[in-house]
């Protein structure tokens, strides 16, 4: 048993105990087994202007009350419940006080509904969506999305007098953009709900996504037509979608 299955025991403790100093230990023991998760998030955004420590801060807090606010059947478990809180509280602390040149707050505001409809487009779309096909689906300018965008670049700032390299010439900053931590919760809720699947079904996703047979091929594997493939394939990705909506819906 892993420790974060372990949290999720300690915590359907806690929920039934009528002991509330057991609570308080019950939930303390689900957050140490659990610690890693915002050391993770904290490591996804290092380098973003804030410091490190103040990220694991701000993240073990959020892992804290996540405890305090978990109930046994929310989402898929413990993990997939807590990330979103940490990853919310991580996300506020930066548009609170990691700006090094402040956009306006509509400017920052419109940046955070256009990284949530660029992952829900690209979903849709099976590709990244234009600056034109966010403004439609937000309603806003076209060039507001593109403000909205370029204005990442703000929580960061580079000195004008960083030392040149050892050939005596300019400095070449290069921008690295830490992973999306909301790619690796969409990953692990689908991680999850892949493991919930009966072997057919996971054998249907692996020679799909996996091996990238044809839904004819496919069809041809498990004994059954190309349509009823499609049928199944429809019914196994709408799952998978409803866990990354409720997970969403949590954040």
């Amino acid at each position: 048993m892993t420790g974060h299955e372990l949290a999720d025991q300690l915590l359907a403790q806690a929920e039934g105990c009528g002991d509330s100093a057991m609570v308080g230990r019950l939930r303390q023991q689900a957050v140490l087994l659990t610690l890693d998760l915002p050391d993770r998030v904290a490591r996804r955004y290092r380098g973003r202007g804030i410091d490190s420590d103040d990220l694991v801060q701000v993240g073990r807090m959020a892992l804290v009350k996540a405890a305090n606010g978990y109930r046994v059947g929310a989402g898929n478990g413990f993990v997939s419940y807590a990330l979103p809180t940490i990853l919310g509280e991580v996300k506020r602390h930066f548009r609170d006080t990691g700006w090094a040149v402040r956009p306006p707050r509509r400017l920052q505001e419109v940046r955070v509904q256009v990284i949530a409809e660029e992952d829900r487009l690209s979903q849709d779309l099976r590709r990244w969506p234009t600056p034109g096909e966010l403004a439609v689906a937000l309603a806003v300018d076209v060039e507001e999305v593109r403000s909205a965008r370029q204005s990442g670049a703000a929580y960061t700032a580079v000195s004008l007098d960083l030392p040149g390299d050892e050939d005596g010439g300019g400095v070449d900053v290069v921008a690295r953009e830490s992973a999306d931590i909301d790619s690796l919760l969409r990953s692990r809720v689908v991680c999850d709900g892949v493991r919930r699947l009966t072997e057919r079904e996971r054998l249907i996703v692996h020679l799909r996504f996996v091996e990238e047979r044809t839904q004819s091929e496919i069809g041809s594997v498990l004994g059954v037509s190309q349509m009823q493939v499609s049928r199944l394939l429809t019914s196994i990705i709408d799952g998978l979608r409803r866990d990354l909506v409720d997970v969403a819906s949590a954040a």
